[in-house]
């Protein structure tokens, strides 16, 4: 049976620019590539746990608008259940305007409504206590959710896994001490400790941490703490053509390998692999791969 994961979080369409590089000042600029996709950290990790062959539901809030109906038609094409996501009338879906280069540097524009109802009470408590799902992802955009989410996964005994993306101390503050397993990217974990070394920056945040903490590092590939030491495993090197939502893959194929049993060395390498593969292809998510392309790769990795 595919192992269930519920994945809570923003919920966004993103316009996706490929350009020759970025303009200083005024331009009026010709893009070379152009996608208009369903994403969002949370979301873009749900697609990938689907490629991956798992099964995953996803949670959030869009407006009722086209932007919105882009979004579910997207997650609903990929495989994802979208019921769980919030129709919210007088609201706008967040979008983004991102824009890349060749060289993968990148600039993002995002629009969120500041109004769209926090209120997260209407979440699936009791399915998440009950053990109806193997595991829980989500990413900060949504602090309310996130925290009564992973509240709930901790109260089942199952993985609340934490996307510790860039965000207000404040939010990671309360959100960090809930999971049972946080990844930061690396830019969000110097910034949350105030620490300029990945290495040290971890073992601030294992103390705060009952449970496992890491930080993806980019092309270095992922870092951990385990047993008191600082654990790595390499990125696969491929000619990198974006790296947008690279993380998202990551996260996604890290809980996926979690639940499934995978030691975390294994679900390392699953998840760097994944993650490597995605930035082979222009469109954020969509270079996501399918499982039996990572699982081919992983024999020679």
């Amino acid at each position: 049976m595919k192992k269930r994961i519920l994945c809570l979080g923003s919920a966004a369409l993103d316009n996706i620019y490929g350009v020759e590089k970025i303009p200083t000042g005024s331009a009026k600029v010709l893009a070379r590539e152009f996608v208009q996709v369903g994403a969002g950290m949370a979301a873009s990790a749900a697609t990938a746990i689907v490629r991956l062959g798992g099964s995953a539901e996803f949670y959030g809030r869009i407006g009722n608008d086209p932007a919105g109906l882009i979004f579910l038609s997207d997650m609903r094409r990929e495989g994802v259940w979208a019921n769980g996501v919030r129709v919210v009338g007088g609201h706008q879906t967040q979008v983004s305007a991102i824009v890349v280069t060749p060289d993968c540097e990148r600039v993002l524009y995002t629009y969120k409504d500041p109004h769209m109802p926090a209120d997260p009470s209407w979440l699936p408590f009791d399915q998440i206590r009950k053990g109806y799902y193997d595991g829980c992802l989500v990413d900060v955009r949504w602090p309310e959710g996130a925290g009564a989410v992973l509240q709930a996964a901790k109260e089942a005994g199952v993985i609340g896994m934490l996307d510790a993306d860039t965000a207000p101390n404040e939010d990671l503050e309360k959100l960090v001490p809930l999971a049972s397993h946080v990844v930061f990217s690396k830019q969000a974990l110097l910034a949350y400790t105030g620490n300029g070394l990945v290495a040290e920056a971890l073992h601030i945040v294992s103390t705060d941490v009952n449970g496992f903490v890491g930080a993806t590092i980019g092309w270095e590939g992922f870092l951990w703490m385990q047993d008191g030491g600082i654990h790595r495993v390499p990125s696969l090197q491929v000619q990198v053509v974006d790296t947008l939502a690279a993380g998202d893959v990551f996260h996604g194929a890290f809980i996926l390998a979690l639940v499934e049993g995978q030691p975390i060395r294994h679900a390392a390498h699953f998840a760097c692999v994944a993650a490597s593969l995605k930035c082979r292809t222009f469109g954020g998510r969509l270079g996501a791969p399918y499982r039996e392309e990572v699982e081919q790769t992983l024999e020679t990795f």
